[in-house]
């Protein structure tokens, strides 16, 4: 019997890409996404057993109804790519406060209620591997995304508190921060006049998730999803001072008009 594997946000972007790798792999792959789009994932992923979950994450019944597909398989789960996820750009002066609450649950309330269920299972046969995917954000302050860089930033220090928790049973977790990449994330975001708007200059979706897969089955505790480009502003966001990556970080997302 093959493998199984779960991956949120599955639908487009990362998330496509780390099932894609994980099927490539071998894996039966429950793929999770809130759109009508996360239905034609077996079809998009021929030679593969997927089961696609059409779910709301920022509800318990939407987290319900996920646990209960992995359930329903009557097998181990035996990887977790909690990877869903969302930004909102603009001066938080001006954005929408349920918008931004709405974007918490996401970000982060969601992650933590479906986490629960893995590690428990996982801690419980003494085996598994999780990735979650943070974001290069989570090392810098995020103005004019002000709500989503500290989402980000969260998820990179749950992950790495819960690994070492996890090492005594087996459970290696594993943080992805991607840094800008070709995907519809910052237009749903509402960026399409800032530098993210443009994706020319961006990292491909699939060189992101093939490191994030790869830092995750060496046991990692984090990968810097994205080129040499993004790897060297990973290691200048641990030299600069806040204020200067504030200041830097606003020229790229502050609107244009």
């Amino acid at each position: 019997m093959s493998m199984l594997a779960l991956v949120t946000g599955a639908s487009s972007g990362i998330g496509f890409r780390l099932a894609e790798g994980l099927a490539a792999r071998g894996y039966d792959v429950i793929g999770v996404g809130t759109s009508e789009r996360v239905e034609g994932l077996p079809e998009r992923l021929p030679g593969a057993r997927v089961i696609p979950v059409r779910a709301d994450l920022t509800t318990p019944e939407g987290i319900d109804q996920v646990w209960a597909t992995v359930e329903a398989e009557g097998r181990p789960l035996d990887v977790a790519a909690l990877n869903a996820g969302a930004s909102l750009g603009g001066a938080f002066l001006d954005t929408d406060l349920e918008d931004e609450l709405h974007l918490l649950d996401l970000n982060v309330v969601s992650q933590v209620r479906l986490a629960k269920r893995v590690v428990r299972q996982m801690a419980d046969r003494r085996s598994g591997r999780i990735l979650i995917t943070s974001s290069l954000s989570a090392t810098t302050p995020t103005p004019y995304e002000s709500i989503y860089g500290p989402t980000r930033a969260f998820m990179y220090s749950f992950a790495q508190g819960l690994r070492e928790e996890m090492r005594e049973y087996g459970v290696s977790v594993t943080a992805l921060l991607p840094g800008a990449t070709a995907t519809e994330f910052h237009d749903r975001a509402g960026m399409q006049a800032t530098k993210f708007g443009d994706n020319s200059w961006k990292n491909d979706p699939a060189l992101v998730a093939s490191r994030g897969l790869e830092g995750m089955f060496e046991g990692r505790d984090h990968v810097v999803g994205g080129d040499a480009g993004t790897r060297r502003a990973a290691l200048v966001n641990k030299l600069l001072p806040e204020e200067r990556k504030a200041r830097r970080f606003a020229r790229g997302a502050k609107p244009t008009r």
